[in-house]
Parts: C-alpha cells; sequence; structure tokens
C-alpha cells in the first residue's frame, strides 16, 4: 500500500494545480473561482522516484457542519485522520490570512506531520508571503509553484523522511533542480531588431520564427523545444522563449504592443535564465539596463549577449566599455556574464548556451547549514557588524530558505539598524566565496524567535 499524502488549505491556493502535476494529467477540474473542489480526489502521484497516494481536498472553510462547506470541510480533516503526511498549502501572493492561522492551529493539534507549501512562489511578488508564512509555527516552508513546477526538488526533500518505506532503495539525499533531465527555460530578451528571432532560428537550424528589417515583429512570447549537444556530446533540453522588443515605456502606445510587452515580462518572470540580447553597433543604452533590472528584480538568472558581434571595429574597447557601464548601471549584481555572438553567422551561440546552463547551477544551488554559518562566523570575525548609537548589533546566524533565486534569512537583534552596505557586504561575501556568481542572490533581516522550533 503506497503512503498517502493529502493536499490541505483554504480554497483557490492552488491545490488542485499541484494535485494535477503529480499525478501528470488534468484530472482535477482547476479554474480561478474558489470551491471548484468539493469531494476528496485521490491518484497515484510521482515525484523524482518518489510514489504515493495524493489526495487533493476542498478548500477549508470555516462554515456550520450542517451546510455545504462544513461537509466539505469534514471530508478534508478525514483525510488529514488517514494520511502519512498533510501538505498544507497557502498562497504566498496573497500572503497569510486569518483562515490559514486558523487551519494552521487545526493542523498542529493533529498528530500527521505537516509540510508547508508556499504557492505562487515564482517572482519578487512571494517574498513577502513566504517569510510572513515562518509565523504559523509549522517549521521552513517550501517554495513553490504548481502551475510551472517550480520546487519539485525542494518538495522532494520535505517529503522524502515520510514516504520512503522500509525496503524502498535508497534515495540520493542531495538532489539538485539542475537536473540534466530538466529543459533550461530560456528566454531571449532586448530592444526591438536585436536579432532575437534570428538567434532562436540559428539554433534550431531552421526557419522556425518570423523574422525581417521591420521592427516589432514578434509579438506573442513563443516557446520552442529544442534538444542541445554539449562540449562533452550529452544531449540537454532547452525551452528557448522568444519575446517581442521592448521599447522605452513611453514610446509605447499601441494596445498591441503594449500587451506584447506584458507577454514578454511574463515570459522573464518563468524563465530561469535570461539572455539579453544587445546590438553591438548600437552599443548600451538606457532602455537595455532597465530591461537588466527588471530581470534581476524578478530573481532570474542574466547572461549579456553582445549580437552582431562579427561586424565590429574596435571590439575590445567596445566590449570593455559594455562591461564597465553594466558593472556601474547593475551594481546589486557586479560581474554578469558577457558573451559576444553572431546570430547571422551562429559564432559564439555554443558558448552562450553553455554559459547559461552554468548560470542555472549556480542559480540553483542550496548551501548547507553547516557550510553557511561558517562561512558566516569567518565574515563577522573578518568585519564585526557596526555599532550605531554604540548599541551593538548581534548577527546570531543565517540559513538558505530558498533556490532558484538563492535567498537567505538572517536571524539577529536590532536588525533594523543594520545598514545598507553591511548587507552588501554580506551579500557580496555570499556571491563570492560560496560559488553564486552573479546571479541575484535575496537576503530577508528577521529578528523574530527561532522559525525552527518543533511545532
Amino acid at each position: 500500500m503506497l503512503p498517502i499524502v493529502a493536499i490541505v488549505g483554504r480554497p483557490n491556493v492552488g491545490k488542485s494545480t499541484l494535485f494535477n502535476r503529480l499525478i501528470g494529467k488534468k484530472l482535477a477540474l482547476v479554474d480561478d473561482q474558489p470551491g471548484v473542489t468539493r469531494d476528496r480526489r485521490e491518484g497515484e502521484a510521482h515525484l523524482l522516484g518518489l510514489d504515493f497516494t495524493i489526495v487533493d481536498t476542498a478548500g477549508y472553510e470555516d462554515e456550520d457542519a450542517n451546510s455545504l462547506p462544513g461537509r466539505m470541510r469534514m471530508q478534508t480533516e478525514a483525510a488529514v485522520e488517514n494520511c502519512d503526511v498533510a501538505l498544507f498549502m497557502i498562497d504566498a501572493r496573497a500572503g497569510i490570512t486569518p483562515l490559514d492561522e486558523e487551519i494552521a492551529r487545526w493542523l498542529r493539534a493533529n498528530d500527521a506531520p505537516v509540510i508547508l507549501v508556499a504557492n505562487k512562489a515564482e517572482g519578487k511578488a512571494a517574498d513577502d508571503g513566504v517569510m510572513e508564512s515562518f509565523s504559523l509555527g509549522l517549521g521552513e516552508p517550501v517554495p513553490f509553484s504548481a502551475e510551472h513546477g517550480q520546487g519539485m526538488a525542494d518538495l522532494f526533500q520535505a517529503l522524502l523522511p515520510h514516504v520512503e518505506r522500509e525496503g524502498d532503495e535508497p534515495f540520493e539525499r542531495e538532489f539538485y533542480e539542475d537536473d540534466e533531465s530538466a529543459p533550461l527555460k530560456l528566454a531571449i530578451v532586448g530592444r526591438p531588431n536585436a536579432g532575437k528571432s534570428t538567434l532562436i532560428n540559428r539554433l534550431l537550424g531552421e526557419n522556425r520564427l518570423l523574422t525581417g528589417p521591420e521592427a516589432g515583429i514578434t509579438r506573442d512570447s513563443i516557446a520552442v523545444d529544442w534538444m542541445w549537444t554539449s562540449r562533452e556530446s550529452v544531449e540537454r533540453p532547452v525551452r528557448l522563449i522568444d519575446t517581442a522588443g521592448m521599447r522605452k515605456h513611453a514610446k509605447v502606445q499601441d494596445k498591441l504592443e503594449k500587451l506584447a510587452v506584458t507577454d514578454g515580462l511574463n515570459a522573464v518572470n518563468f524563465a530561469e535564465v535570461v539572455v539579453l540580447l544587445l546590438d553591438s553597433t548600437r552599443g548600451l543604452e538606457a532602455q537595455d539596463l532597465r530591461i537588466a533590472d527588471k530581470v534581476l528584480e524578478e530573481g532570474r538568472a542574466l547572461v549579456v549577449a553582445l549580437n552582431k558581434w562579427d561586424t565590429v571595429e574596435h571590439g575590445s574597447a567596445l566590449y570593455q566599455g559594455i562591461k564597465k557601464a553594466l558593472d556601474d548601471g547593475l551594481a546589486q549584481v557586479r560581474g554578469v556574464p558577457i558573451m559576444t555572438v553572431s546570430a547571422a553567422t551562429g559564432k559564439g551561440l555554443d558558448d552562450l548556451i553553455h554559459v547559461a546552463f552554468e548560470t542555472r547551477t549556480a542559480w540553483s544551488q542550496r548551501v548547507s547549514t553547516g557550510v553557511l554559518n561558517r562561512w558566516f562566523e569567518t565574515a563577522l570575525e573578518a568585519n564585526p557588524p557596526p555599532a550605531p548609537g554604540g548599541k551593538r548589533i548581534k548577527l546570531r546566524y543565517i540559513t538558505q530558505n530558498k533556490t532558484r533565486p538563492p535567498t537567505f534569512v538572517l536571524f539577529g537583534t536590532r536588525l533594523d539598524d543594520l545598514p545598507e552596505s553591511y548587507r552588501r557586504y554580506l551579500v557580496n561575501g555570499i556571491r563570492r566565496e560560496l560559488g553564486f556568481g552573479a546571479v541575484p542572490v535575496r537576503l530577508t533581516l528577521r529578528s523574530a524567535k527561532n522559525p525552527y522550533a518543533s511545532k
């Protein structure tokens, strides 16, 4: 008999979407309207080698037991009583609601182990909700996106102790989402006519996307699956995403162009690595920096590619000038990889994909708490935090609570007085000393009590 995992939570947080993703087909009806699921639904789930029975439940509502919502809640309570572990799902973008807090109190009073899943965690808008979920008293949340499949490795690690059975083949305990079987989600962005569609066509070896001298041909974000052969002759899947050219906001008047740019920005949110393609004959412009800043703000890994490099004169001076301008304009992430390519001839494109995979590896990695805190102690010894007004700031410990992008939580006292310069010192040290390179790293300060206390 397979272990049983029940998904619980208030209405419309994404329970059925997760259920469908784990069973591999759209069995449960999904809609923006709350209350679509009413009965318990069971299916055979598969997650990175783990097999278990997954139970989708109705949204938990505080209603009279004789009412329809009340009877639906009783079905949910029965599912939790009979499960090996419960996945408590919240909506990270909406934040913690009073009903979430009530469900958490009920789950803490039950015997079933609980894994807190912060759904809809893609993009920066969910960060506050993920951090707020520590207050539910159910331990560290698993940041997740049921719709886009982000966070599968973290969910695997959280479920493993509860669903692995004696006699099963042992699993590899260190699992990274940068797995060769997972396609690299690679979005190509830039100003109009930089050569984005031409570049993708060159990679594919066919005229898959419409191109031409006119700016603004591409409107929809087009995703194309492709297989790249590495230098080691290993085939690795890539999902290439072409996007509309992004002009300065004030110049975008046409409704279709506005929709196309919005669609392109959404593509950035759901990519893993974003290539900002520049037209080398025009150099770096302010709009390029705005696009790069938007990519980093959303926590995506960034690579800059200088297209039409085969037509450039005085390339060395141009390269150094663009590198300095990027370092000055993107002070929060210095050293972004800069590649020289030609979409017309294919020169440098293989190196570009190679660097994109390496960048995703850095963006996806997790540092163990032991290694992280040994680095942290060394960093504090080398440069202790200041004491503004003669009052000492106490930094206690640090933990990584999320990957993709790598996100860290620093615990201590009087953290409101910690200067931004010292926060940058820690972030730069994490990048430099722990192998994160130029990917966006987030550091959140928490003065609350230890979130790892038992429930």
